[in-house]
């Protein structure tokens, strides 16, 4: 993942940063946290299995199927999108990418982890 500073004009208020085709634009200023840059870069391995445009279309399409089922509301649809509940569940783990089996989003969770 290559990660860019600058002062983004197109970002929207309130948002300091975002990954885009597998770029993490910055806002100036803003020090993301070694758990959002592995969160950024679960979403990046994610962007490259599927090639980029099926991904923000099956992200696209996961929000639209799943707001009116979490009555509407754009928080808890957007934290329900399987690629968002991978993301945010493996963030704290360093060494999740390297064990990271492909289509991990659409895995169930107890099928993803080895037994030691």
């Amino acid at each position: 993942m290559r990660i860019l500073i600058g002062n983004w004009w197109w970002l929207m208020p309130g948002i300091a940063a975002i990954n885009l085709f597998g770029v993490f634009f910055v806002r100036r200023g803003f020090r993301p946290s070694p758990r959002l840059l592995n969160h950024e870069s679960i979403h990046t391995a994610q962007m490259r299995e599927l090639l980029w445009l099926p991904f923000y279309l099956a992200y696209v399409l996961e929000f639209a199927m799943r707001w009116p089922l979490c009555r509407f509301s754009c928080d808890k649809a957007y934290r329900s999108i399987s690629f968002e509940r991978e993301a945010y569940g493996n963030d704290g783990d360093e060494g999740y990418l390297a064990r990271r089996r492909h289509f991990a989003q659409w895995r169930r969770r107890g099928q993803d982890r080895r037994k030691i």
